[in-house]
């Protein structure tokens, strides 16, 4: 038999050929969608992170943010449970019925749910916050951290649905430790038995929410670094974010009479001692005792974030070690402002027991929250700026081509739903349980993470205890109470909420707040028609 040498134009053809073949054998084959990571602080303001202005060292959500992006302008609901509700369900809270905390719709599936039919393993670790059992939820795996007032020594925490035995005092235990310990149990536990799957991993830190409480050794490294007070660190941190381009607005102006209902600066000073200031006064006119007192909540505060990162850090490099640093697309984010509460719970609080200490129940106050959220105005629970805008950082190797970049376009933690849906390959269920669903409130963010796109929306919806707001474009409605006018502000220009333009613009007050109103009745509506019996809560309700 004879054969015929291949001359060069035909093996070119052939190559070519096989390489189309490839091709479309790739575009047919199944992808597997991105692992999805999702870190969310507890009561962390705005500028908290070294990357959004602050001068705490967070040098791995820095380094987030190097290879991602960073949103400016990215919301929440003011408040830990509705946040959680908006984060794992892609609905606002009014929308299923979780404001005050009561059961979810049927229909209301959690994330884990949705990302089932697309092969996802899921894991939580931490605050859970939300009705119901974590594994009914569709988690696989859970540790559930539900003692809020005890950072060392937690009476209350769940494995897998199951009590564990309370951790007694005097142990190495930190919550923010242990949270990503098992962050990182889980990880082991996928990479050994569920490799193929893509896995969604929620990992909700405690901190730095009230108490403040740390390890000693932390709050060292910033001892004496808040001795000059809150409104240097304010404008240090305005600087800051400015050099940095994530604001280039002006600074809010410090509220000394607005505080939360449930603060009584009187009795808190009688039980803490003279060094309490229930009040976000001018520093310079604090005493000297009160300035160490408050200087050295701030570190405690300061030594949290640092240790969360830390923590952080940690997962990150199983994820590397794993080799799923490419394909896992990680985000961090805020369940709302820091926070002005000042109150008492848990054990109580020892005068003579080192502040930051298991024996200590000290809160954050007025003064710092007003740092923390700088550059904006108030603090969790209301909405101004200061409650509901927080840090959103996202990096995905893989998927998402910017280094270092910024995002302006306006998101909220309802749109982490669509988005996780969208990566995945998934379409929203039209029902759920046999009820019909409602169609998602927010937007995939995928095109602005990718390309820096817009998202085009028609508003953003706020409500939490008495105080209301909505934004549409770059026009934003807000009240601070039931019974408080609509306040207006451009924020194209005014973020910072310092110039009220409702007098001059009724119009654009009244069109808005229609707007506003007509959501609210279609959003209260729609979390009727589930369940309305307050759950019988397994701890005392968060604050």
């Amino acid at each position: 038999m004879q054969y015929r040498r291949l001359t060069p134009l035909l093996v070119s053809a052939l190559l070519a050929c096989l390489t189309l073949m490839g091709a479309i054998a790739a575009e047919k084959a199944p992808r597997k969608p991105p692992n999805i990571v999702v870190f969310l602080a507890d009561d962390m303001g705005f500028s908290d992170v070294g990357c959004y202005g602050g001068e705490i060292a967070t040098p791995n959500l820095d380094a987030l943010a190097a290879g991602g992006v960073r949103f400016s302008q990215f919301y929440n609901t003011a408040r830990c449970w509705p946040s959680r509700a908006s984060l794992l369900t892609g609905y606002y809270a009014q929308q299923v019925n979780r404001d005050p905390m009561a059961n979810r719709p049927k229909w209301a599936a959690l994330l884990p749910q949705l990302l089932q039919p697309a092969g996802y393993r899921s894991y939580q670790t931490g605050k859970w916050h939300v009705d119901g059992p974590v594994l009914a939820g569709g988690f696989s795996r859970s540790y559930e951290l539900l003692d809020h007032n005890r950072n060392f020594n937690p009476r209350q925490h769940n494995l897998d649905d199951t009590p564990l035995p309370p951790v007694p005092p005097g142990t190495d235990y930190y919550t923010t430790t242990a949270v990503a310990g098992h962050a990182l149990e889980f990880l082991d536990e996928h990479e050994t038995k569920h490799k193929a799957d893509p896995f969604f991993l929620y990992v909700a830190f405690t901190t730095p929410h009230f108490p403040v409480q740390a390890p000693e050794a932390d709050i060292a490294r910033y001892r004496g670094k808040y001795s000059d007070g809150w409104d240097s660190a304010r404008e240090r941190r305005l600087k800051r974010m400015r050099e940095l381009g994530i604001y280039d607005g002006t600074l809010s102006t410090r509220d000394p009479l607005t505080i939360p209902p449930g603060n009584k600066p009187n009795a808190l000073t009688a039980k803490i001692g003279p060094g309490e200031v229930g009040h976000a006064v001018a520093w310079d006119t604090l005493s000297d005792e009160q300035k160490a007192f408050q200087a050295e909540k701030m570190a405690i505060h300061a030594a949290m974030v640092d240790r969360m990162d830390r923590e952080i850090g940690r997962v990150l490099d199983r994820l590397k070690a794993q080799g799923h640093e490419e394909d896992t697309i990680v985000l961090f984010a805020s369940d709302n402002g820091a926070s002005a509460e000042e109150l008492i719970r848990g054990d109580g609080h020892d005068p003579a027991a080192p502040a930051g200490s298991a024996g200590s129940f000290l809160c954050l106050g007025p003064g710092w929250s007003t740092a923390s959220n700088a550059p904006f105005r108030l603090h969790k629970m209301w909405n101004h700026e200061g409650g509901i805008s927080t840090p959103l950082i996202v990096r995905w190797p893989a998927g998402i081509p910017a280094r270092g970049e910024i995002r302006r376009s306006p998101g909220h933690l309802v749109d982490f739903a669509p988005t996780f849906l969208d990566l995945a390959g998934l379409k929203a269920p039209k029902t759920w349980s046999g009820e019909p669903r409602p169609e998602f409130p927010g937007k995939s963010l995928v095109p602005s993470l990718v390309d820096n796109t817009p998202i085009e929306r028609d508003f953003l919806f706020f409500k939490h205890a008495g105080n209301r707001a909505l934004r549409a474009g770059n026009w934003k409605i807000v009240a601070a109470g039931p019974n408080s006018p609509w306040e207006l502000y451009n924020l194209a220009v005014d973020r910072g909420e310092t110039t009220n333009l409702a007098a001059a613009h009724r119009n654009q007050v009244q069109q808005m707040s229609d707007t506003w109103a007509k959501a609210d009745l279609q959003y209260t509506a729609q979390g009727a028609t589930g369940g309305s019996t307050p759950v019988k809560a397994r701890t005392a309700p968060d604050r």
